[in-house]
């Protein structure tokens, strides 16, 4: 487990700090401490519970002490509250694409083991980590501009979301998991389209690829969990099987809490496909023609 870890994080530090500008540089090294002190610690983890019980067998954990790092450890991997610092600067240091695989497919390895290791865990500390990640992602969210880092704070409130979910239908986070990458990667080739950073350029970017910006809009609200689309399905089963567990006060908390995403989220979509009013507007605008200056 710790080799598999420390292999995925070195294969994508030279993809964060490609583009040798310091602050891809910065996002890179505060990846790195990040993932090797997470690493040590899920080490060290299981060290102690080798040493009190006798095997290296993570599934199997008994002992608090163990239980409690291996959580920690798995947390601060996926960015979880309180963990979640390195997560927006890291993403907002690198390019649309990097960004991506750091919000979806670096993800896989910590969740796997999140699963396999689901009996072990801290079940207080784990739901106490979900609760907080689901309402930082939105609170945090609302305040930004950047889409990046908008992004990185709805990765941490999906990820809230899972983690709640996970010691009572471990294939549930499976699927939000699923669909949050399906959603996410739409939304951030969208963005890699257009070259939006951020959300001045957002609202004309619809200069450029018009039809793309209203799949971009759906994409965005299916990503909030609005009832048609398909990012309410995994939420309202997460909702059906929390209430089925008896844990209606959990399920009621995530669900106000995911208000606040919603509201970030119908903002980018309105700033997505707005139509500009009949005056000139106060910044260039973008059309089709990809003139090097202007992307500058």
């Amino acid at each position: 487990a710790w080799t598999g870890l420390e292999i995925n994080t070195l294969a994508i530090i030279p993809l964060i700090s490609k583009s040798h500008h310091p602050r891809a540089i910065e996002a890179a090294i505060k990846y790195f401490l990040v993932q090797a002190a997470a690493s040590a610690l899920l080490l060290f983890s299981s060290m102690i519970n080798a040493w009190l019980s006798g095997q290296w067998d993570i599934a199997q954990m008994t002992h608090p002490a163990p239980c409690l790092l291996m959580t920690t450890a798995i947390a601060m991997k996926l960015g979880l509250v309180p963990f979640h610092f390195w997560f927006p600067e890291v993403l907002q240091g690198t390019s649309l694409i990097t960004a991506l695989l750091l919000s979806t497919l670096m993800k896989l390895p910590p969740l796997t083991l999140l699963l396999l290791t689901s009996h072990s865990l801290n079940p207080t500390l784990l739901t106490i980590m979900a609760v907080s990640s689901t309402a930082l992602g939105g609170w945090m969210g609302l305040n930004q501009t950047q889409t990046r880092k908008i992004l990185a704070f709805s990765s941490i409130s999906h990820l809230g979301w899972m983690a709640a979910i996970l010691l009572y239908y471990p294939k549930l986070t499976l699927l939000t998991f699923y669909l949050y990458t399906m959603m996410t990667t739409t939304v951030f080739l969208a963005l890699n389209t257009t070259k939006t950073l951020n959300l001045k350029t957002m609202m004309i970017a619809w200069t450029k690829a018009p039809m793309l910006n209203t799949t971009l809009m759906l994409a965005l609200l299916s990503l909030a969990g609005l009832p048609p689309l398909t990012g309410f399905l995994p939420k309202w089963l997460i909702l059906q099987e929390l209430t089925s567990q008896e844990l209606t006060p959990l399920a009621t908390t995530i669900a106000m809490l995911s208000l606040l995403g919603l509201f970030f989220y119908l903002r980018l979509a309105y700033h997505s496909t707005i139509t500009l009013p009949p005056n000139s507007t106060t910044h260039m605008n973008q059309w089709h023609t990809n003139n090097p200056a202007s992307t500058i």
